[in-house]
């Protein structure tokens, strides 16, 4: 905090033993520094609710990002099963019309033109 060296401690000691006496003096040095500690604990307790804030406000940004990342990507695999599911169809409607066309019996028989092999 401050950069308080010995001499300005002896200084500071001696002014106030003889304006306060040498009496008082302990006494008063104890509630000083008991003033000092209580303000110190206070900074300390508010500069960590303070950098509590700050983290958990860089926690809900990053979940946020996230969030819109998954449901983008969603929409895109949605999208692309849908153009997928398009496509199956119509190639599987036509590879059943190619395959009536090469064999007009019905599904599984083998055509009379074609002899199965091993005969």
């Amino acid at each position: 905090m401050f950069d308080i060296g010995f001499a300005e401690l002896l200084l500071i000691g001696v002014v106030g033993l003889l304006v306060i006496g040498p009496e008082r003096l302990p006494s008063t040095i104890r509630t000083v520094s008991a003033w000092l500690a209580q303000i110190r604990r206070g900074f300390n307790q508010i500069r960590s609710e303070v950098e509590q804030e700050l983290h958990n406000d860089a926690i809900m940004q990053e979940l946020r990002k996230t969030g819109s990342d998954l449901k983008r990507d969603a929409q895109q695999a949605g999208d692309a099963l849908k153009a997928a599911g398009g496509n199956d169809s119509a190639a599987a409607s036509a590879s059943t019309e190619d395959s009536s066309a090469a064999n007009p019996g019905r599904p599984g028989q083998v055509s009379p033109d074609k002899e199965p092999s091993g005969q």
